[in-house]
């Protein structure tokens, strides 16, 4: 609570996320600073010591380098002159959220990569249509999680089946991890009741709360007045991204996607497709060397501030475990519950979870071993119950001021935290209610 109140106040979600670890840490050390102080470097030193953090602070900035040089490319504005002018495909403010909109439902290897691309297409496109960029804001971040959590071939993927299948190893339950896991992603229903909504709010330009306030900015962007080649160079490494998700995820999983390890391969693709960009754009002839070289350092700096904000969200994510915030959570809620209430209240409990942390994943960690001995016990649908722990984790994730997806949303989309946070709230409040509401009908029929 803490670090959501100095978010909101100060706007700084770096000072904001510390505030929380600290405090965090002094709790766990019963306030004794000197203990809390080594607690502190043992904790950070502990998170950096783990290769899926490295390899994921790795991934935030080398996407950094590749938006960089997809932009600097000009395949963006090419990409645009062929959709406005060669297949008219956007001629109103509509078709142009429409065009995000369909970018972050198309590309749904990892959510981060989705509001980057969606981003950078649709900021050109609001300068020229007078949008407000936290309405493009919102489609970025209301399409990136909640069809990376439905269409589960990526790192989500492999993240809720490991889970599943410890529960599975540990006795928990039975049946097989790879059918309960899609079983469960048909229950994801604030992920489809979010993209439902925000294509509705689109396609009608349906602004509600602050969102009626909302005043277009112009900034400076690439695309519409910047240089313009070939929109190939933009979609083949799109292209590449997405396959090589599948290749890394099949390789790392000993030949199985679902078991593969999601921050190594979303690692190695952005690896992989620089030097990808590399080949293509200075072997064509887009870019000399030097260019393509200050280039991505360029890129990879500007998203430096947000590798250590993902790297600030895993250290209060530990420490909101190490307290066992979502254990007493659910403890409270499993003396006096009714069977047909169990996932509506797994829903809110993870929602809150994930509100406070700002991580859909460190969610998923915490609520599935309680979720799921919870509904076993109570002789409740398994599917359903984890199913509400990940509608959760989106949920309060998208509500979140600190919450990472936000974040690089709102830099896609050049749109201030704040704003975003508020204008965005109204309809992922829209789409949890419309949540909530299924799971209490699907628990009684």
């Amino acid at each position: 609570m803490l670090a959501i109140a100095f978010a909101i106040y100060s706007r700084n979600v770096l000072l904001s996320l510390f505030s929380g670890t600290l405090l965090g840490i002094l709790l766990l050390n019963h306030f004794s600073f000197m203990a809390s102080i080594e607690a502190l470097f043992v904790l950070f030193f502990s998170l950096l010591s783990q290769a899926w953090i490295l390899k994921t602070l790795g991934f935030a900035i080398l996407v950094g380098s590749i938006i960089a040089l997809i932009e600097k490319s000009g395949a963006i504005g090419g990409f645009l002159e062929y959709i406005e002018h060669k297949k008219a495909l956007v001629t109103s403010p509509r078709s142009a959220l429409m065009i995000s909109y369909i970018i972050g439902v198309l590309i749904f290897v990892e959510s981060s990569i989705t509001s980057l691309i969606a981003g950078a297409v649709g900021k050109p496109l609001c300068d020229k249509y007078k949008i407000p960029r936290a309405k493009l804001a919102y489609v970025c971040d209301s399409t990136s999680a909640p069809i990376c959590s439905l269409i589960v071939l990526n790192g989500w993927g492999a993240l809720l089946l490991g889970l599943i299948s410890t529960q599975i190893t540990l006795g928990n339950m039975s049946g097989n991890g790879v059918d309960i896991l899609i079983d469960s992603v048909i229950y994801n229903f604030y992920a489809m009741s979010a993209l439902l909504v925000t294509f509705v709010s689109v396609w009608f330009n349906i602004n509600i709360g602050a969102m009626k306030n909302a005043k277009h900015t112009h900034l400076k962007s690439q695309g519409l007045n910047g240089k313009r080649a070939s929109m190939f160079y933009m979609i083949l490494p799109l292209v590449l991204m997405v396959v090589l998700v599948f290749v890394f995820l099949y390789v790392t999983g000993d030949g199985n996607i679902l078991k593969g390890s999601g921050s190594s391969a979303i690692f190695y693709t952005m690896a992989a497709t620089l030097v990808f960009t590399l080949l293509y754009f200075v072997g064509s002839s887009n870019m000399n060397y030097s260019t393509w070289q200050s280039t991505s350092i360029k890129g990879a700096i500007k998203l430096v501030p947000v590798a250590l904000i993902l790297l600030f969200a895993f250290s209060i994510g530990k420490v909101t475990s190490d307290l066992k915030a979502g254990m007493y959570l659910a403890s409270l809620a499993s003396n006096t519950l009714s069977v047909y209430l169990l996932a509506g209240v797994i829903f809110i409990l993870s929602s809150l979870i994930s509100f406070s942390t700002g991580t859909s994943w460190g969610t998923f960690s915490i609520m599935i071993p309680v979720a799921v001995p919870m509904a076993v016990g109570m002789d409740a649908n398994v599917a359903l119950c984890i199913g509400a722990v990940i509608s959760g984790g989106v949920f309060g994730d998208h509500c979140s001021p600190i919450s990472d997806t936000t974040i690089i949303s709102s830099m896609a989309s050049g749109c201030d935290v704040a704003e975003h946070v508020k204008t965005q709230l109204p309809y992922a409040l829209i789409s949890g209610i419309i949540a909530f509401v299924l799971f209490l009908v699907f628990s009684i029929f």
